[in-house]
């Protein structure tokens, strides 16, 4: 009984409260009557000035949390692709000074974070010259070639291709997740094998997807190192003496000697050619035979 008459009591007490907010409220409405009444001009009372004078009493209803929120427009959040892109570069350079070039050269890649993967130096009496293959981050790949190409002699080849590998590179590695979910699988039932013909089966099953993963495994890692480290295929040289290169076409006694040479060796070639068709030789050596026994004129009947 007493906790009803508590509620009963609190619910009074509720509505009492709301009815003296609405009494003074009407209060407060009927105060601003009478100041306008007495302070109305002569032309009467506006009742726009009425409607406005009430309306700054009325607080303004506050906009819900949640609904400010949805009004809001919220940022665009852009997908970042992790583009993997093949870069190779050839430079064909003509330097002034080979040794200084090649210093330089050797401090530009340690500034680029790059390293030379094959290297091939040769000189002749024309010409020093070295061909190298260089390695670089893929972020530092057109810096490391615009300053690799300046301050040559001449240019003579510069040539530059892209190749976008990441297709290849989510399809690698989706089929490499499946084949192991496969693998998985096959030795899950490897394990429920009864005899050793099942054992057999399953195991060569498992070999065959091991061997596909590896191969996918090992496609993946060259994706991404090549993507990761573009690649310049630099040649450089510088001439030593411009006159040399016509003293390499050789004399008429030197011609006339490798000619005899090279017609003996085309001599024997032809002769080990005959020698190895023996087998058709033979055979048509056999068929002529043939042939000729078979068209020999009878002789005549008395």
């Amino acid at each position: 009984m007493k906790k009803i008459f508590i509620a009963l009591m609190a619910i009074a007490l509720f509505i009492s409260c709301k009815n003296e907010s609405k009494k003074d409220s009407l209060a407060v409405l009927e105060t601003d009557l009478k100041k306008i009444e007495m302070h109305k001009p002569e032309g009467g009372v506006n009742k726009s000035d009425i409607v406005g004078n009430i309306s700054d009493k009325i607080p303004a209803p506050q906009e819900e949390p949640d609904k400010a929120k949805k009004n809001q427009q919220s940022p665009v959040i852009k997908q970042d692709w992790d583009k993997k892109i093949i870069k190779t570069a050839n430079l064909n350079l003509e330097v002034k000074d080979y040794n200084v070039y090649n210093t330089s050269l050797r401090e530009k890649l340690k500034q680029f974070g790059g390293y030379i993967a094959q290297e091939e130096q040769s000189q002749s009496e024309y010409k020093i010259e070295n061909i190298i293959t260089i390695k670089t981050p893929v972020d530092q790949f057109d810096d490391a070639v615009n300053s690799i190409s300046s301050n040559v002699k001449e240019l003579n080849e510069k040539k530059i291709t892209s190749e976008d590998v990441t297709t290849e590179v989510i399809d690698t590695r989706s089929r490499l997740e499946a084949k192991k979910q496969v693998r998985l699988r096959y030795l899950d039932l490897l394990k429920q094998a009864k005899n050793m013909e099942e054992i057999l089966s399953v195991q060569s099953e498992i070999n065959g997807i091991q061997e596909q993963i590896e191969s996918a495994a090992g496609r993946m890692e060259y994706l991404q190192h090549s993507s990761s480290f573009s690649t310049i295929h630099l040649t450089f040289y510088q001439v030593l003496n411009g006159a040399a290169i016509d003293n390499d076409k050789p004399t008429f006694s030197t011609r006339i000697t490798n000619a005899f040479r090279f017609g003996w060796n085309w001599i024997g070639e032809l002769s080990i050619g005959i020698v190895s068709i023996w087998p058709l030789l033979l055979a048509v050596f056999g068929i002529i035979i043939f042939y000729k026994r078979s068209n020999r004129p009878k002789p005549k009947q008395a």
